[in-house]
């Protein structure tokens, strides 16, 4: 399994022209600078507050503040997307809240605080009287697993908190703060109902293992949590012992990651699930500071992933042999354009990195574009929809990277966003 699935100022610019002009009545007026230089100290920390960049590292905090000045200014253009993000943020405020401790079924620990989930592809052999061990289906998802609710409820609370958070950062409502503190407390901090920091019971296998590092991929979305988490930093409601409590949780999330086995498993991966085993240790070294680790991570997937993963003609071969080959490549690519944005945090460029035989990022993508627009027939197998707007995204987050002729020209064949569409407002890269 793995993820399936990319200047006008507005305000901000009639700001600084006012405390230009205030400026200088204070210079012809000099008996009034007293009370003019204080007006405007405290109307810049106003100005600065509102525009300064958000602390995320997978998100583009300065675009996103750009954004923020918009939707103060009442931008049309960006109203529709805004009008959907709300509508999905007032439906979240009535929603549920989510733990691990609510499933039905008991981890081998005897502790419902332990994540546990079971793997999607392996199904009882028909050919036992009790379907043990269980036996691979790649691609065939076992409806069984869903009797585990644990995977389930964490994306269901990031989602929420990812739709909270940031329509709270473009909106300022505490109400929506409010509720994505409250998920975010129950999941990572509350005794009663949080998570135990690790993931020993993640995607185990009937009649075979309890849990393995394969189980890691569950919860890449958590890096979201990471950005939704500086999105909320300036609400009233979000108190330092709570970004504490959160951080404290991703610490030993992270250091059992390292040094578990189940995490070595899944750091010698050497397909999608190292790649986003990758992205996740990244994403949680920048959040607690530990940018020595970010830029060590970064620096060895240029060898680690891209050389490894990516023919020199763009063909991810690992991914190809899967059963859904197009989601499994579309997804491995994803992870690779997450651990580039996450780079650009410590100044490492993978975008531009390649091999002297040309694997790279831009070369994968290079490869998967002609069958996206229908130029070429994948011949590869692919169960289930033949999904080809997988690619777009990463196409348009691409393509501030790649601004030579070929790739403008490529783009002109993208289909354009819709004027709803979220990824107005949630600009990456």
């Amino acid at each position: 399994m793995f993820y399936s699935g990319p200047k006008d100022s507005g305000v901000g610019s009639r700001i600084t022209l006012w405390l230009h002009f205030c400026v200088a009545q204070t210079r012809a007026y000099r008996f009034l600078v007293s009370t003019s230089l204080l007006l405007l100290i405290v109307f810049s920390n106003s100005v600065a507050q509102r525009s300064a960049s958000p602390r995320v590292f997978i998100l583009d905090g300065k675009k996103l503040a750009e954004t923020k000045q918009k939707v103060e200014a009442n931008d049309e253009k960006l109203a529709p997307a805004v009008a959907r993000l709300e509508k999905e943020a007032q439906q979240a405020l009535t929603g549920d809240n989510f733990s691990v401790v609510t499933k039905t079924i008991t981890p081998p620990s005897g502790d419902k605080h332990d994540y546990m989930s079971q793997a999607p592809y392996f199904w009882p052999d028909p050919t036992k009287s009790n379907g043990l061990p269980y036996i691979r289906r790649d691609g065939e998802r076992n409806p069984e697993i869903n009797k585990i609710s644990d995977h389930r409820s964490m994306d269901q609370m990031i989602g929420a908190v990812r739709v909270l958070s940031l329509a709270y950062f473009l909106k300022g409502d505490e109400r929506y703060a409010t509720k994505a503190r409250q998920l975010l407390r129950v999941w990572f901090i509350e005794p009663a109902t949080r998570m135990n920091p690790n993931l020993q019971y993640g995607q185990g296998i009937p009649g075979i293992t309890t849990g393995r590092g394969i189980g890691l991929i569950e919860t890449r979305n958590l890096t979201d949590v990471v950005d939704s988490v500086g999105l909320l930093a300036g609400a009233k409601v979000w108190t330092k012992e709570d970004q504490r409590g959160v951080e404290r949780w991703y610490e030993e999330f992270l250091q059992w990651m390292l040094s578990s086995k189940n995490g070595r498993d899944e750091a010698a991966a050497k397909n999608n699930h190292g790649t986003y085993y990758d992205v996740q240790v990244t994403s949680f070294a920048l959040f607690l500071g530990k940018k020595d680790l970010a830029k060590q991570t970064v620096e060895n997937a240029k060898l680690k992933r891209i050389a490894v993963q990516v023919e020199p003609d763009g063909r991810q071969p690992l991914e190809l042999a899967r059963t859904r080959a197009w989601s499994y490549s579309n997804g491995n690519l994803d992870g690779l354009m997450l651990l580039a944005r996450l780079a650009e945090n410590v100044d490492v460029d993978l975008w531009s990195y390649q091999t002297r035989d040309g694997r790279s990022i831009r070369r994968a993508l290079d490869y998967l574009y002609p069958f996206a627009v229908g130029d070429q027939k994948w011949t590869y197998q692919q169960l289930g929809e033949w999904p080809p707007q997988t690619l777009f995204p990463l196409m348009r987050r691409a393509a501030p990277h790649f601004e030579d002729r070929n790739f403008k020209t490529m783009m002109t064949r993208i289909p354009a966003l819709g004027p709803s569409d979220r990824e107005r407002l949630l600009t990456i890269g």
